[in-house]
């Protein structure tokens, strides 16, 4: 069983940067998959970016070159590092885990509004 909660979210002007991070409980967090989503209003839940238990990165298109993944397995944490922020970004972000065998693992979600 892992748990998952976002933090880090809020209200930031267009072209400014948040960090968001994701704090597991559970066990061997370091063997997960994580990844970020997020869902603005009235839109379906989006891939954002992707980093794999060994550190291998992806990303969408719109957020490569702004948004930066990563983790600290002794931290059990990962975070999204997002800057440049537009008002298209606005959304709420979850994180999510994963591994082969094993179920997908959501956090609750955490707002980020970019103002223009």
């Amino acid at each position: 069983q892992v748990q998952l909660v976002e933090s880090g979210g809020g209200l930031v002007q267009a072209g400014g940067s948040l960090r968001l991070s994701c704090a597991a409980s559970g066990r061997a967090f370091s063997t997960y998959a994580m990844g970020w989503y997020r869902q603005a209003p009235g839109k379906q839940r989006e891939f954002v970016a992707r980093i794999t238990s060994g550190g291998s990165t992806n990303y969408t298109d719109t957020a490569k070159g702004r948004f930066t993944i990563s983790r600290d397995n002794a931290k059990n944490t990962m975070y999204l590092q997002m800057n440049s922020l537009k008002p298209e970004d606005t959304a709420v972000y979850f994180c999510e885990a994963d591994r082969l065998g094993d179920y997908v693992y959501w956090g609750q979600g955490t707002q980020v509004t970019v103002s223009s």
